[in-house]
């Protein structure tokens, strides 16, 4: 194996321990890496909308080649896209989308940053982003950002200038940015932010163009350039042995919820930004030009540069051990700066260096991989210096409580040295995201703690601080504590440290359909959050409905144990619909969330609180048919809607799919986006259509219009089009059809209540088999008649829908479930 493959394998490997939260073991390489970035002081921030929205080859560029300190803030943590990886939608999807964030800015180098604003869903104009979002609360928490982070260039993925070519929320991303360009420098301007910062003036402002916003590569090759810098981000890193651009691909790829895994590309690339804001650079190769991003930007900083610019230039792959004198007297003068600023940032630097160079090895592992507030937790201490330098522990220091434990452990060359320490968690809250923290909207979440906004992640709860003396110099380091354990088949695990409720509930359906007067038995799982727990546990219900018992004991040994209730809920005579929630009570106090742990292997584990609550809907509904066949696509939750109206649901794999299993099915679904993820759908589809043509019914939902043939019996080409306001009004076409009159009457207000919006991904070219059902169009638009279609194909039915039952039917959405009821029953019901 060559020494590039070698190189390269070593920097997968120390990414893979990132997302895992195993400690960075950083290589020579690395080291001398963190050295170049050490000696630049300079920070550029990337503006846009969602995850995946960055441009992750200029982000590498900036911080790898460039060496500055660069961020990505994201206006929105991407809770309005899809889940291509699992059934998590909307905040949960959030979570998920934030750590792939996370993930991508590991492999880049950069750093993130969020602002309160919810993600909607898709919004074709700004105007509309707008009056969902609160516009000044987000304008705020752009400027908070630019204030915290001080840019020196702000560069927009987006053109603030062409509001309707785009998602609303990407021009909406570009227009903040270029309004808080000024407001951040505005003493005046949410003058409460100065409690915690400063002002900042950023130096200038660009534009990431490129031909795609030009309409061609010819348009872009005859625009006018006096005002545009370019660069080829296409360079090469021996020192890495990957290209930036490889790089880019590599964090790009971290998007996996949204299928964004790619090849990685190497060579030459050019990268254009155009000039909006600020002084204009002398050197249009260079964002930075006439920007002094030396150690003598900050007073005192000379003496700094003298000694740390020595250490690069002769810096020793081989024994890095030998520039810690060096380090450790530039250490003491950055703790010297008044440039509170540079010196919270090279301090946090310089001493990852230092602990590099000195092989020191710093981990707090707790027992157990969670706990509860007030409790103890065994911690294990682990301390190495695998250096030949003087050093000792003279002391730990728990965080947040401020706790000192005296130790005056010196610490011999490559000599581990183990303890046990007991860390109460007095005082300390929960440890879940805190922008789920309390009751959000649709267009914003509520932080109301100023120095939590933008960031990625809540705080660990509990962190050490390692007080050592090296060489006579006092400095400390801060570790998260966290689980390390093992297992056999997976080997060595780190996990996060979690804070978590004694006591957590959980009703497994989030939508309950009662299509009838009978009574439903809801079940409650009660789980334990610590030993020897036991209470009560009741469901509370709306008015009208009724519940038994009015509570339940329960008693629990072991942590991590769970019992189920079981609970008998009687509904309404008429239509109606709320919410049941289940409430947990242990002396006195209560507890109402759920506990969400979210599970894959491309990021961290996440354990999410949410409120412990289902929609109840009693529900005058018909249908016909009994067997149901469900073919998943990308993942949803249709099955489980399917089963709570009565319904039996098979899951079908495609693979398992022939000319004999699909026939003892009433009607077969095709999930979500199945034509897009499901390759082998196109080799089985022929049996699909023969079980329509002898009689069946199936039913396809929406797939992306990119690169894929849903290969229907009929002409039927995808497109773009989509219905993105919930509220728009909705025509029906074809008031005689089956679809819309049996079992079920559709009426207009079945269209009312529906989230987020009506559909997406409509066809707009059809053959004349097909016959359109509905007709919609958000505002300023021509109605849009593609959203859901019928034709008949031998003695069955074929249909294709984009409305968006996806999200209709697990909201709980009664008009949708009585249409999709007429949809699986019209095989029983001649077309009219």
């Amino acid at each position: 194996m060559n020494k590039k493959a070698l190189i390269f394998i070593s920097f997968l490997l120390i990414f893979s321990s990132a997302i895992a939260q195993k400690p960075p073991k950083l290589t020579t390489n690395q080291i001398y890496e963190k050295v170049q970035k050490l000696n630049f002081l300079g920070s550029a921030l990337y503006v846009a909308a969602h995850p995946d929205d960055e441009n992750t080859r200029l982000i590498a560029y900036l911080a790898n080649n460039v060496k500055a300190r660069t961020a990505y803030l994201s206006l929105t943590r991407g809770d309005g896209g899809q889940n291509l990886i699992g059934p998590e939608i909307r905040e949960l999807l959030g979570v998920i989308r934030t750590q792939e964030l996370l993930a991508a800015r590991g492999v880049d180098g950069g750093e993130q940053r969020f602002s309160r604003a919810n993600d909607f869903g898709y919004s074709k104009h700004p105007e509309e982003t707008f009056n969902i979002w609160d516009k000044d609360k987000v304008l705020s928490d752009v400027v908070w950002a630019i204030r915290k982070f001080k840019p020196d260039v702000i560069i927009n993925r987006f053109n603030h200038r062409t509001p309707g070519t785009t998602h609303g929320h990407h021009t909406a991303s570009a227009m903040l940015s270029v309004d808080a360009f000024d407001l951040a420098a505005d003493k005046t301007k949410y003058p409460e932010q100065l409690k915690y910062t400063e002002t900042w003036q950023p130096n200038r402002l660009f534009f990431n163009t490129s031909w795609w916003f030009y309409g061609s590569r010819e348009n872009f090759e005859k625009a006018d350039k006096s005002k545009m810098l370019n660069f080829d981000i296409g360079v090469y890193y021996p020192l890495k042995g990957v290209s930036n651009n490889e790089l880019a691909s590599i964090a790009s790829s971290q998007h996996l919820c949204q299928g964004f895994g790619r090849l990685t590309t190497r060579g030459s690339q050019t990268e254009w930004v155009e000039f909006l804001k600020g002084e204009f650079p002398k050197d249009k190769k260079d964002l930075f030009s006439g920007i002094n991003t030396t150690w003598n930007r900050v007073k005192g900083g000379g003496a700094i540069g003298d000694i740390l610019y020595d250490v690069e230039k002769n810096f020793d792959f081989v024994n890095p051990s030998k520039h810690l004198p060096s380090l450790l007297k530039a250490y003491a003068l950055i703790d010297k700066l008044k440039d509170e600023h540079w010196k919270a940032i090279k301090s946090e630097e310089i001493k990852e260096i230092i602990e590099a160079c000195s092989g020191l090895y710093l981990e707090a592992s707790a027992k157990t991989s969670s706990s509860t507030p007030n409790a103890s937790v065994k911690v294990d201490f682990e301390v190495l210096n695998r250096s030949s330098v003087s050093m000792d522990l003279t002391s730990i220091e728990w965080l947040p409580a401020n706790k000192t434990v005296a130790k005056d452990i010196d610490l011999l060359a490559n000599k581990r040295q183990n303890f046990t320490e007991d860390l109460s968690l007095a005082g300390i809250g929960y440890s879940d995201p805190y922008w789920l923290k309390d009751k959000w909207g649709l267009g914003m979440y509520t932080v109301k703690n100023q120095e939590l906004i933008g960031k990625p992640e809540t705080p660990r709860p509990v962190q050490v601080k390692f007080n050592l003396m090296i060489e006579d110099t006092p400095i400390s380091f801060t570790k998260n504590v966290v689980r390390r354990y093992s297992q056999r088949d997976k080997g060595e695990i780190y996990e996060p440290f979690e804070v978590l409720p004694k006591v957590t509930t959980k009703l497994k359906d989030k939508v309950i359909i009662f299509s009838d007067d009978n009574t439903k038995k809801i079940a409650v799982e009660v789980r334990s959050g610590e030993a020897n727990i036991q209470g009560n546990v009741a469901l509370q219900v709306p008015e009208g409905w009724t519940v038994t018992p009015n509570q339940a004991s329960f008693t629990i040994e072991q942590k991590g144990d769970k019992r189920v209730v079981d609970f008998t809920v009687s509904p309404p005579k008429g239509q109606s619909e709320g919410y049941i929630k289940a409430v947990a009570t242990i002396d006195n106090a209560t507890f109402d969330k759920e506990l969400i742990e979210i599970n894959y292997s491309h990021i961290p584990k996440q354990s999410v609180l949410m409120p412990s609550k289902a929609k109840i809907v009693r529900l005058d509904i018909r249908k016909e048919g009994k067997s149901i066949g469900y073919i998943q696509g990308s993942g949803d939750a249709v099955p489980e809607s399917l089963r709570q109206i009565g319904y039996t649901v098979t899951e079908v794999s495609p693979e398992s799919i022939n000319e004999n299993s699909l026939g003892g099915f009433d009607a077969v679904v095709v999930g979500i986006r199945a034509y897009n993820t499901k390759k082998v759908l196109q080799f089985k589809q022929k049996h699909l259509l023969e079980y329509v043509k002898n009689g069946g019914n199936v039913i396809v939902q929406y797939n992306t219009n990119r690169r894929v043939d849903v290969k229907a019996p009929y002409t039927l080409k995808l497109s773009r089009d989509r219905v993105t306001d919930e509220h728009a009004k909705v025509t029906m076409l074809a008031k005689d059809h089956g679809v819309l009159n049996y079992p079920n009457k559709i009426e207009a207000n079945d269209f009312e209540g529906w989230v987020q919006e009506r559909g997406l991904y409509f066809p707009n070219n059809w053959s004349s088999e097909y016959e359109p059902i509905l007709a919609m169009n958000d505002k300023g638009e021509s109605a849009k008649k593609g959203s859901l279609l019928v034709a008949k194909y031998g003695k069955g039915n074929y249909i294709y829908t984009g409305l968006s039952f996806f999200r209709e039917l697990p909201a709980g959405v009664p008009g949708a479930y009585k249409l999709f009821a007429n949809l699986l029953s019209l095989k029983e019901n001649e077309i009219k």
